[in-house]
């Protein structure tokens, strides 16, 4: 009996057959191509040094065109400042540019042997998208999370129904990207109970390979960068709103105090406030402690939609 078979399924498959006979992940050199999920500012930054430092084809999807659309306009400035600075030919930017393939389906990620999920904090979001790449990438892909926040083993747990198979669960962990990714040197390299130590390797070489400088964190809430960083972005709110001091002498005593190129409601306002609350609302839930509570005014400016430069008001005014 004939019967019809899509490319998209050709290509599923024969990557399944190829990698039949081991079910170990990746190795770093073997990355040939790298699906990026989520066209955002991080998912974008992510897949364009890829696509330049590391010369691996990219994937990257979206659910929504008008984002890939946006995200790849982005693409194109960043790489024409680089041409103008000298930091790339205009031939070496054309070759980035088309290492990037922009689809709107996981489905296509059949052929992948790295994932990088880089979507909005929103756990339910995350354990969806993994449960799906565990049936639809080859068997040696890693499946590595942007998460800067979520536990690793939560993650990797929804890859399988049966807890004693690891043969998905083994391959993910997380590589937590700082921002902004084409400026940052900083990646946080955090395995779950389940992330095997040869998939932790091949993310550091991988990491390393797109020029970054990576740190090993434990699978706790926040991690490093984030345990530290927005307790102190939350506090600095906390002050805004109590009046201990206003918006620029905030930000200015911390800039000219410590040395750091941006204060604390600027830096905010880069990263985003929703991201910054949903953030301070893991802290808060998984460890249970009060000084993690996400400041009221942090709440009330993201139900307002001030999130920030993204959306053209945040503390500062960027319309």
């Amino acid at each position: 009996m004939a019967f019809a078979i899509s490319r998209r399924q050709v290509v599923r498959l024969s990557s399944q057959l190829r990698c039949l006979s081991t079910a170990t992940p990746a190795r770093a050199a073997d990355v040939k191509r790298l699906g990026v999920v989520g066209a955002g500012q991080m998912g974008l930054g992510i897949a364009l040094v890829a696509a330049t430092k590391a010369q691996v084809d990219v994937t990257l999807i979206d659910a929504s065109e008008t984002a890939l659309n946006k995200g790849l306009a982005f693409a194109d400035k960043l790489l024409a400042k680089d041409v103008s600075k000298s930091k790339l030919t205009q031939a070496e930017a054309d070759q980035v540019r088309a290492r990037l393939s922009p689809k709107t389906s996981l489905d296509e990620l059949g052929d992948a042997d790295f994932v990088i999920e880089a979507v909005p904090e929103i756990p339910s979001l995350k354990f969806d998208i993994f449960a799906k790449l565990a049936e639809i990438c080859p068997k040696h892909a890693i499946l590595a999370t942007n998460t800067s926040s979520i536990s690793i083993t939560r993650i990797a747990a929804a890859t399988t129904k049966d807890p004693k198979d690891t043969s998905a669960s083994s391959r993910v962990i997380s590589t937590h990207f700082m921002n902004p990714v084409p400026v940052q040197k900083g990646v946080e390299i955090i395995s779950g109970l389940q992330t095997s130590a040869e998939t932790v390797e091949a993310a550091l070489n991988f990491c390393r390979a797109m020029g970054k400088i990576p740190s090993v964190s434990a699978d706790s809430p926040g991690f490093l960068a984030n345990r530290i960083l927005m307790p102190y972005i939350n506090e600095a709110i906390i002050c805004l709103e109590t009046g201990v001091g206003d918006r620029d002498a905030i930000d200015a005593i911390m800039k000219n105090g410590t040395n750091v190129p941006m204060g604390p409601l600027q830096l905010a306002d880069f990263i985003g406030l929703d991201t910054c609350l949903a953030i301070m609302k893991v802290l808060h839930e998984e460890t249970g402690d009060s000084k993690y509570r996400p400041s009221v005014l942090l709440r009330k400016m993201v139900d307002a939609g001030w999130l920030g430069k993204k959306s053209g008001k945040g503390f500062y005014d960027y319309t």
